[in-house]
């Protein structure tokens, strides 16, 4: 029989940063990951277009996928996850600092944008006469290439340190009265341990909610983001991502009072595909060191369903794989078209001003995939944007969809993030848990010190 003390379902932040937390614990740890090493993390979209690799190396892998999509730290408490509600914010802003601390340790020196006080409050005082909330952040940007390059320092540090198995999915949990055992793999290996922690990412959020559903275990249905990623002119959002990198805005349409919000900025950055289990949806890179002429960003509709709804995943992967349906993966609009009720073709891109940094997007027409109210409240946020930012609301800029954050429907948890199996521990974004790359961190953080005082703090 394998036995462990601790197996880790997952080997992106939430569960990277368990490890580290357990590593010189003198403890036997188990961490199971369904993608590659970081070192085989390949993706040939960029050659050939997305070709189903499966699992994605772009969403799964070590590191997972927040970690490679622009390699973000928000050093706020204001927004990237709920964990105050858990802990108090002051002990969540202690513990960001805490992390922060370590993605520096091995090897994070890039710079921390946090704007002036003076240019902070001028961008609120813009933002409030548009409508919009703007909440200022300290960002972190580490870059998409040397996120990667931390992420293989970790590998490094932990290989010796922990069991690591990659390209091995689990199928299940194992639970007797109430009680983690252990889990079972694709491969059909039981592995037994005295304490489980699923941090499944976001491409795992499926998995793990069918297994709550198995054990029948108590939920909380997570809103449902889907929307639009926004790309124009990198000198149209200059005077805002120059001061704070990361624009965080806030809107409620005036049709239907929907929460739309700006998600993953990527100042100069790149427009990209990744594959969730199959479905082809749109993202976005920002590098460090290599720079494009455009700036891209999410817009993001979030819905919160009633009952009888309680399929958040299943919603979503239907909207993204009707685009998928019409287009052949992502679907590319100039908004001008979207307006003139016409869809995109490939003749109308080429005389836009806004060059795709994806040129394997297909033109079409977003109003054949998104709701109504979606593309409502997308249109109404653009229009409010231009108000403060000249320029997004151009008919050149261009929209790309589907973009959709897969959130697990979130457990029932205790403080210390333990669900009501006794010993089973869910954490970060694809357990619905955070919403970012720190406070995904943060939530394996906590859970591996509550594990350390069960062990006794040896």
């Amino acid at each position: 029989m394998k036995k462990y003390d601790v197996i880790i379902v997952g080997a992106g932040p939430a569960g990277i940063f368990t490890a580290l937390e357990l590593a010189e614990k003198n403890m036997k740890i188990l961490l199971l990951e369904k993608g590659k090493i970081v070192l085989k993390r390949e993706c040939p979209a960029h050659i050939q277009g997305c070709i189903s690799c499966k699992p994605c190396s772009v969403v799964s892998g070590w590191g997972g996928a927040g970690a490679f999509s622009d390699g973000k730290l928000t050093l706020t408490t204001e927004f990237g996850g709920n964990l105050d509600q858990i802990i108090g914010t002051q002990a969540l802003w202690e513990m960001i600092e805490y992390v922060d601390g370590i993605y520096c340790r091995f090897g994070s020196q890039s710079k921390v944008y946090s704007g002036k006080p003076e240019q902070i409050r001028i961008l609120q005082q813009k933002a409030a006469r548009a409508d919009l909330q703007f909440i200022p952040a300290r960002i972190r940007h580490l870059g998409t290439e040397h996120a990667r390059k931390i992420m293989e320092q970790m590998f490094k540090f932990l290989e010796s340190r922990i069991e690591i198995s990659t390209s091995e999915p689990v199928a299940e949990l194992l639970v007797e009265n109430g009680l983690v055992k252990g889990v079972v793999t694709n491969k059909d290996t039981a592995y037994y341990a005295d304490y489980v922690v699923c941090a499944p990412g976001r491409d795992g959020s499926q998995w793990f909610t069918g297994e709550l559903e198995r054990l029948k275990l108590s939920m909380a249905v997570n809103p449902v983001d889907l929307g639009v990623r926004v790309e124009v002119p990198a000198a149209a959002m200059e005077e805002i991502t120059d001061q704070v990198y990361e624009s965080k805005l806030v809107y409620y349409s005036k049709s239907f009072d929907d929460k739309v919000r700006t998600f993953c900025m990527n100042p100069r950055g790149e427009v990209v595909v990744e594959n969730n289990s199959g479905v082809i949806t749109a993202n976005g890179h920002s590098y460090a060191d290599k720079k494009s002429h455009n700036t891209n960003f999410a817009l993001l509709v979030s819905k919160n369903f009633t009952q009888p709804f309680r399929e958040p995943i299943a919603y979503a992967r239907y909207i993204a794989a009707l685009a998928n349906m019409l287009g052949g993966g992502v679907i590319v609009q100039r908004l001008g078209d979207l307006l003139s009720g016409r869809r995109s073709t490939a003749e109308r891109i080429d005389r836009g001003l806004v060059r795709p940094t994806l040129t394997k997007a297909t033109p079409g027409d977003l109003s054949l995939v998104l709701p109504y109210r979606y593309l409502q409240s997308i249109v109404e946020m653009l229009e409010a944007m231009d108000k403060i930012a000249p320029g997004v609301g151009s008919r050149h800029t261009l929209l790309y969809g589907v973009e959709v954050k897969f959130y697990s429907a979130r457990p029932a948890l205790n403080k210390s993030l333990e669900t009501e199996v006794k010993n089973l521990f869910a954490a970060g974004d694809g357990a619905g848990v955070t919403r970012g790359l720190a406070q995904a961190s943060v939530s394996g953080c906590l859970i591996a010190r509550e594990i350390i005082q069960r062990k006794g703090g040896n």
